[in-house]
């Protein structure tokens, strides 16, 4: 199933060093025909990192998009009621984000999202991002793994020498996981290291 027509909610979060990779996967979303509606963490909204500021993602995300960001926990709660999205991706999803998603915390506006999204049993796509993914939080991706209606962009360590926890969805992917996740089915979602074959 494509996403042409398809209402795609993109959840960002704090994991600013996967940011333009991430705004590339929009425009092609875009590109194929997709509805995307983007949802902000206060993390990305407030956040000035060495990769950007976040005045300038929230216009990209507008930009790019044409829609106004949700901002707000209260903004993001009527996805549930008005299934207003057909599927929902966490691009990217921090360490932070996966554990209170496991743990069924939903204190941001991409959490209450997906708690929203999730009673419709639609698919909920998680593309990771974190330096403690083969560490403390590897129970909860495992969870999430295993949970009904949620998919994983496929992922791996990316650089297994110098953080050898960090694991790291690849992006490029995001396209035919949507698809396949549309039709409730899970792309392959575990990857060798790209570093293991130098």
């Amino acid at each position: 199933m494509n996403v042409k027509g398809k209402r795609v909610g993109v959840g960002l979060t704090g994991s600013f060093c996967t940011f333009d990779k991430m705004f590339k996967e929009l425009k092609k979303l875009k590109e194929a025909g997709a509805q995307v509606f983007p949802i902000l963490s206060e993390a990305s909204q407030t956040i000035e990192s060495r990769f950007g500021a976040p005045e300038d993602y929230l216009k990209m995300a507008e930009e790019i998009t044409g829609n106004s960001p949700i901002l707000r926990i209260e903004e993001a709660e009527p996805i549930g009621p008005g299934s207003l999205l057909d599927i929902l991706v966490i691009l990217p999803c921090t360490g932070n984000t996966a554990a209170k998603l496991a743990n069924g915390i939903t204190d941001t506006p991409v959490l209450m999202a997906a708690k929203a999204h999730l009673r419709n049993n639609r698919p909920l796509v998680i593309s990771i991002s974190t330096n403690d993914g083969l560490g403390m939080n590897m129970k909860n991706i495992g969870f999430l793994l295993n949970s009904k209606n949620i998919y994983f962009v496929p992922f791996g360590q990316d650089n297994w020498e110098k953080k050898p926890h960090s694991l790291v969805a690849d992006t490029s992917l995001l396209l035919p996981t949507l698809e396949m996740a549309l039709e409730h089915r899970q792309l392959q979602p575990l990857f060798v290291s790209m570093a293991a074959e130098k």
